[in-house]
C-alpha cells in the first residue's frame, strides 16, 4: 500500500513539473496572457528602450521575436503553433491575412493618439478604414551609392545599374518582389505585372546584370555598404539612411522609372491572447515623442505627422526619406499577386540568383 502511495506521489510530482515546464515553455515560444505580450516583428526594428518603457509602464512582459520575410511570418501564424499578440506584415502581407481571415479587427476607440497619423497613410487600399492596421513605418526601394568610390557617377535610372564600370560592384537586398520588380520598373513595366511574357524580359535583363552583381545578401548589406565593401546597393530607404549615417559618402536616390511605396503596418493576429495589451502597445508606440524616438532609431519613415516636430530638422526635412506626395504619388504600392503568382516571383528570382552561380 506504501508503496502504491509513493508511485502516486511520484505520479503526481512528474505530473506537476511537466505542467510547469510546459507552461513555461508557451511562454518562451509566445503563448500570452494577460501579463505577457508577444510581439513578432522584423530584426531591428524597434528602439529597445521603447520596448522597456512599455514594460515599465504597463507592468506587461513584453516577448520579442523577429521574422526575416512576410512569407515566412505568414506561414508561423497561419501554423498556429505560436501566439502571436501583435506582428508588423507589409501592405500585401495584410491583404493577404485578411483574405485568409488571420487578423482581428482593430478597436479604435482604444486608440486616443491614432489621431497624429498623417492622413495620407490612412484608408489605403490595402485596408480600407484601417479595420485591420495600424500605420508603423513606411518607405521606398531605390539604389544607394558611393559618390567618392564612383568619382561623380550619378544614378537617375534604373538601367544605371547595368553600366559596365560596375562590374562586381552591386550588392542586392534578398526579396523577390525588389529584385523582380525593379527589373520590371526597368522596361517601364508595373512592379505588379503578371504577364509571363513581361517577367521573362525583366528576368533575362536581370541576368545581364549578373557580372555587376557582388552578392545577394539580407540585413548585411548595410554593414557591407558603409564599409565600402561595394560601391552600389539596391535597398530600402529606411537601411539607406541608416548606412548614409555611417558613411557620409553615400547617397540615396528613387529611379525615374518608378519604385515601390512600402507600408508596414500593426496588426493583430487572430490567435492573440492578450487584445487589451496589444491596443496598449499600439497606442503606446503612436506617442509622437516614442513615434519619433523610434524613427530615429530604426531610420525609417515615421507616418506620425506630430512626431516630425521631435525629430532633428537633419532628418524631417531630408526629402530622400520623406519625400512629397508628389514622387510618392508616382510610386506603386505591392499588390497581393495570390499565391500562384507569389510563388512564381519567387522561382523567377530563385532562377536569376542560380544563373548568377
Amino acid at each position: 500500500m506504501k508503496s502504491l502511495v509513493r508511485m502516486l506521489l511520484v505520479v503526481l510530482v512528474l505530473a506537476f513539473a511537466l505542467m510547469y515546464g510546459a507552461s513555461a515553455l508557451n511562454s518562451s515560444q509566445g503563448y500570452s496572457g494577460d501579463d505577457t505580450l508577444t510581439i513578432y516583428n522584423w530584426g531591428d526594428y524597434i528602439d529597445p528602450d521603447l520596448v522597456a518603457a512599455f514594460e515599465e509602464e504597463t507592468g506587461i512582459k513584453v516577448i520579442y521575436q523577429t521574422f526575416d520575410s512576410n512569407e515566412a511570418m505568414m506561414t508561423k501564424i497561419e501554423q498556429g503553433g505560436t501566439t502571436f499578440d501583435i506582428s508588423v506584415p507589409s501592405e500585401y502581407a495584410i491583404s493577404k491575412m485578411k483574405e485568409e481571415d488571420l487578423l482581428l479587427p482593430i478597436d479604435k476607440s482604444k486608440l486616443p493618439n491614432l489621431k497624429y497619423i498623417n492622413p495620407r497613410f490612412m484608408n489605403l487600399s490595402f485596408d480600407p478604414d484601417n479595420a485591420y492596421s495600424i500605420p508603423y513605418f513606411w518607405g521606398t526601394v531605390g539604389i544607394v551609392y558611393n559618390t567618392e568610390l564612383l568619382k561623380g557617377m550619378d544614378f537617375k535610372s534604373w538601367d544605371d545599374l547595368w553600366d559596365p564600370s560596375l562590374r562586381n560592384q552591386i550588392l542586392l537586398v534578398d526579396g523577390a518582389r525588389e529584385v523582380i520588380g525593379f527589373g520590371l520598373n526597368s522596361l517601364h513595366y508595373s512592379l505588379n505585372d503578371t504577364n509571363e511574357d513581361h517577367l521573362q524580359e525583366a528576368k533575362a535583363k536581370l541576368e545581364e546584370l549578373t557580372p555587376n552583381v557582388k552578392a545577394i545578401v539580407g540585413d548585411e548589406i548595410k554593414l557591407l555598404l558603409a564599409n565600402e565593401e561595394a560601391a552600389v546597393g539596391v535597398v530600402w530607404s529606411g537601411d539607406a539612411s541608416e548606412i548614409i549615417g555611417e558613411n557620409e559618402k553615400l547617397t540615396y536616390v528613387v529611379p525615374e522609372e518608378g519604385s515601390n511605396l512600402w507600408f508596414d503596418n500593426m496588426v493583430i493576429p487572430k490567435t492573440a491572447r492578450n487584445i487589451e495589451g496589444a491596443h496598449q502597445f499600439i497606442n503606446f508606440m503612436l506617442d509622437p515623442e516614442h513615434a519619433a524616438q523610434n524613427a530615429e532609431y530604426v531610420g525609417y519613415s515615421t507616418p506620425n505627422e506630430k512626431a516630425m516636430a521631435f525629430l532633428p530638422e537633419e532628418i524631417s526635412s531630408d526629402e530622400r526619406f520623406y519625400p512629397k506626395p508628389e514622387l510618392t504619388a508616382k510610386l506603386e504600392v505591392y499588390k497581393n499577386l495570390g499565391k500562384k503568382m507569389l510563388s512564381h516571383y519567387n522561382e523567377l528570382f530563385l532562377e536569376f540568383k542560380m544563373h548568377r552561380k
